[in-house]
């Protein structure tokens, strides 16, 4: 069984997981954006996080999301770099950050939420389906 592992820059903060990702997407919403400093963020969504073992003590915030959903963004408080998301509302999943991965071309976007949001200078894969908002569930 293949291992999913990860964490933040300096090491303070560690997850693995033998889960498989439910999708991976890149999410053009402007909390994305700002907190990427970029055009979009980039996850892979798990769809039990207490599959995901997570070392170290992660600071967090609340914000709501463009769909009024709170999500919690999990940093370190050491380097700063964004670990993983999880949601109020669906307190079972659990999204990492692709560049958070050990090995991040095990990425493979699927497709692309709140395209909306998305600015011409930030060229998604033309081959993803894209969302306006979320995908209906």
């Amino acid at each position: 069984m293949t291992k999913y592992t990860g964490g933040c820059a300096c090491g303070a903060i560690h997850y693995e997981t033998s889960s498989k990702p439910v999708v991976e997407t890149h999410c053009q919403c402007r909390d994305c954006q700002k907190r990427s400093g970029t055009g979009h963020g980039s996850y892979l969504v798990f769809s039990r996080r207490a599959d995901v073992t997570i070392a170290g003590e992660a600071k967090d915030w609340r914000v709501a999301g463009d769909s009024g959903n709170e999500k919690l963004h999990a940093f370190c408080p050491t380097c700063g770099t964004p670990v993983y998301v999880t949601f109020v509302a669906m307190p079972e999943l659990i999204a990492v950050h692709a560049t958070s991965l050990d090995d991040p071309s095990r990425f493979n976007p699927q497709l692309v939420t709140y395209g909306i949001r998305g600015h011409a200078w930030d060229t998604m894969d033309s081959s993803l389906q894209k969302f306006e908002r979320m995908p209906p569930g």
